[in-house]
């Protein structure tokens, strides 16, 4: 089940809040785990119970850390352990055995296993909790049902942004549970759910018909992947809206996870925007510990590809990924000790285009996990054997132009903004919520009518 579903909007999210506004609070954190389960189940009916052992472990973990003082350590490692076993078995396991099978010459039979949903995310939410308890950054958690509430949560549990339990620690045992709340909520949902379906869902339609043909003009290849790059940040931020609305409607504050990544100046820049609770967490369990920049230039380099090569490894079981997140660490590593004074003296709009162009090149790695793929393609953005143009680009133009255009707009503050004066005006407002009343009635009619509704984020 995804959000921008119909089974979801109008059968099983008000069906929750209905329960969840009427129980007193004390039952709320159990309404919202039966929901949860009932919503992971929904997709993968076995694999919930992995989740629930994941969660009765490193929930286990946490009340021996307390308990065995002097062992915690030990018990950190091999719980760290345990949960690195878990994600890599069932995310890497078959990518190992076909490398092995590729190497050696070998027949080993693949694993018949699928991707478990939101394995990376949960995984990742219980080390945090596991490791924050080692150093004391929270308190130990003795409610395993409230535990298990954190983690499973529906909203976040998929696709993240991935919530610490210290964001969410306080907000377990209290929280404010109001219109204001329920209403911000709603108009964010409203508005991750608009940027998934009307933008991502049809930019990503063009970049499909695109990718697939092997013979593009030098336009239409740029056309393809500036529809890509529209798609992957309106299809993972739509549904960190929505997770964040749907947080504030159940009395939960989430933490922003982009912040405009697309205005960018740099490959700094933009990774301090895209996908936040990602880059947050392995600076702070990863990069961190390591040293992070407080040691020598070689350790610091060091660092930097360790954690980008671990950024790849978590995205997927695919080799374009492993180069992605080196090319990210091996463009940061230059930024840091060779380009640093030269971009700070360059004009703004030549940042912003240094940086638009090697983003993209990095989500054309992305897109591609054949490699060979990803070379025909980039022969074609170059002009090598292709024409400059062709009837496909005036086409596709003419009829996506528009939304790319938007797609341009709106992963800029520029939305932002005018929201903000229109709030100082009541009737503003008004109008403002007649819009997404309409909106919403468009968005209803293109996911009944449409049979494409992917989520990238869903094979992660």
């Amino acid at each position: 089940m995804i959000f921008s579903s119909i089974p979801f909007i109008f059968f099983f999210f008000p069906l929750c809040l209905l329960f969840y506004y009427i129980v007193p609070f004390k039952l709320k954190n159990y309404v919202l785990l039966f929901f949860s389960l009932v919503f992971y189940a929904w997709g993968e009916p076995v694999y919930v119970f992995l989740m629930i052992f994941s969660c009765l472990f490193n929930y286990l973990c946490g009340i021996f850390m307390e308990k065995f003082e002097k062992k915690k350590k030990l018990i950190l490692i091999l719980c760290v352990i345990i949960n690195i076993l878990l994600l890599g078995f069932y995310k890497y396991g078959n990518f190992v055995i076909e490398n092995i099978n590729s190497i050696l010459n070998l027949n080993i039979n693949k694993l018949d296993i699928s991707l478990p949903i939101g394995i990376s995310f949960f995984t990742f939410q219980t080390m945090s909790y596991v490791i924050d308890v080692y150093r004391k950054e929270v308190k130990v958690s003795h409610n395993f049902f409230t535990f298990t509430t954190y983690v499973s949560m529906f909203p976040q549990l998929i696709a993240g942004p991935i919530v610490r339990y210290e964001t969410v620690e306080k907000e377990l045992e209290k929280r404010e549970i109001n219109f204001e709340n329920y209403q911000n909520g709603l108009i964010r949902f409203l508005e991750g759910l608009f940027k998934k379906v009307l933008i991502a869902n049809t930019t990503g339609f063009l970049w499909n018909i695109i990718s697939s043909n092997t013979y593009n003009s030098v336009l239409t290849s740029w056309l393809g992947i500036i529809a890509f790059s529209i798609q992957i940040y309106f299809d993972f931020s739509g549904y960190s809206d929505m997770a964040i609305g749907m947080g504030k409607m159940l009395g939960f504050n989430y933490l922003e996870n982009f912040n405009y990544p697309y205005i960018a100046t740099s490959i700094t820049d933009f990774w301090r925007r895209w996908h936040i609770s990602l880059s947050s967490w392995f600076r702070d369990y990863v990069y961190i510990p390591l040293g992070g920049s407080r040691c020598k230039k070689i350790i610091n380099i060091r660092n930097i590809l360790i954690v980008w090569l671990l950024t790849g490894i978590w995205h997927g079981a695919s080799w374009n990924f492993i180069i992605w997140g080196l090319y990210f660490g091996l463009i940061l590593i230059v930024e840091k000790y060779m380009l640093k004074k030269q971009l700070e003296k360059l004009p703004l709009f030549f940042k912003h285009l240094y940086s638009i162009l090697l983003i993209i090149i990095g989500w054309l790695i992305f897109a591609f996990e054949d490699m060979s793929l990803f070379t025909n393609y980039f022969k074609s953005l170059i002009g090598i054997n292709n024409k400059f143009i062709d009837n496909n680009f005036m086409f596709y133009l003419t009829n996506y132009g528009f939304v790319i255009i938007i797609g341009i707009v709106f992963s800029t503050p520029i939305y932002k903004e005018i929201k903000e004066k229109i709030n100082k005006n009541n009737w503003l407002k008004i109008i403002l919520y007649l819009i997404y009343l309409l909106l919403f009635i468009i968005t209803i009619s293109f996911i009944v009518s449409d049979t494409y509704n992917p989520f990238l984020y869903f094979r992660f």
